[in-house]
């Protein structure tokens, strides 16, 4: 059986959360998951991991000769990959690989894209959108908010035809009879 407490510690105990340590909400992974609306931790470590395999990559490229074509070919076919992937913005140099982040992975998230595109207000309505079904990029129904869409494809996202599809057309009045019998 426990003793009974004395003032000044009931006095500490009602300042003290045992749910949320002081440290527990300054760290940077906390802020980007946060920012984001990631649900699992590891796709955060995922997207780190490759943000570290990359620049370790640059770091290795940068040890080869300047004029050598194993040099050049491997730096077009990076740049060519992250460019493609919407990562980074331009692909002339490694300058602006340098500083890639966690964030810029983060950034190509499905969710974060419904926003961008306005088809959705917030982080969480697009994902709860996305795991119910709603969105599909090109011809595919997409339900994985971790989905990570490329910058040939983000032109392509779109309603899957259903309520939400309608609705939406409706609101813009953009609705035709002959097409809205068949959904």
């Amino acid at each position: 059986m426990l003793r009974k407490l004395k003032p000044h510690e009931k006095r500490l105990l009602k300042k003290t959360d045992f749910l949320k340590y002081k440290e527990e909400g300054k760290s940077h992974e906390d802020q980007v998951i946060r920012n984001y609306y990631l649900q699992n931790r590891e796709d955060y470590k995922k997207y780190n991991k490759l943000t570290g395999e990359v620049t370790s990559l640059i770091h290795h490229i940068r040890y080869l000769k300047p004029n050598s074509k194993v040099r050049i070919q491997i730096t077009q076919q990076l740049l060519d990959k992250l460019f493609s992937m919407g990562v980074v913005n331009q692909k002339e140099t490694l300058s602006g690989v340098d500083k890639l982040t966690t964030a810029s992975f983060c950034k190509r998230r499905l969710p974060v894209v419904l926003v961008k595109l306005k088809m959705a207000q917030t982080l969480e309505m697009a994902v709860k959108l996305i795991e119910q079904g709603h969105v599909r990029v090109g011809p595919h129904q997409i339900i994985d908010p971790a989905y990570l869409v490329p910058r040939a494809l983000e032109d392509h996202v779109t309603w899957v035809n259903g309520k939400v599809k309608k609705a939406v057309q409706t609101y813009n009045r953009a609705v035709d009879d002959f097409a809205n019998d068949n959904l």
